[in-house]
């Protein structure tokens, strides 16, 4: 019996931002295909960033904030069962401090607006999320579950860096 070929199978790794300023938190209202919905700041991780450069990254193209990461928050798996297969998203979400807004930055495609929500809104809207992972973050940061950034390590290894 021949072998059969195995796909290569690969989690979306994707970053998120809990951004607390006064006891509200920075969510973005997106539209996606299931209509509006709130999410914290987010989005894939892209080849060669680290995933502190892309949360920075992904929370001033939601936002147009710079964000200043503090903290990892946790890693967290969430499968999505679709007519298609699925998927299966890895997320590392961050928490840290607001930066500068810039009035010249635009938001991503598909982001309606920013918003500055206390956790009770937050809770109140919960049909609204993205994914259960916005609230179970939060629920995370609240708790004071903190890991220090030095916590996540980046290694390169290919003909660039001589291995």
């Amino acid at each position: 019996m021949a072998a059969m070929k195995q796909e290569r199978w690969a989690p979306h790794v994707t970053v998120a931002a809990v951004v607390e300023r006064e006891g509200r938190f920075l969510v973005v209202e997106e539209q996606t295909s299931e209509g509006l919905r709130i999410n914290q700041p987010a989005g894939h991780l892209e080849p060669g960033e680290t995933l502190v450069d892309a949360v920075v990254r992904e929370t001033f193209e939601e936002t147009a904030h710079r964000f200043v990461p503090q903290a990892l928050i946790g890693a967290y798996m969430m499968h999505v069962d679709r007519p298609n297969g699925g998927a299966t998203y890895l997320r590392f979400t961050f928490c840290g401090q607001p930066g500068t807004y810039s009035e010249a930055g635009s938001l991503d495609d598909g982001i309606v607006r920013t918003l500055w929500l206390t956790a009770e809104e937050l809770r109140a809207c919960r049909a609204r999320h993205r994914t259960p992972l916005v609230m179970r973050s939060l629920d995370d940061y609240l708790a004071g579950r903190r890991f220090p950034l030095d916590f996540v390590h980046t290694h390169s290894v290919g003909p660039l860096n001589g291995r």
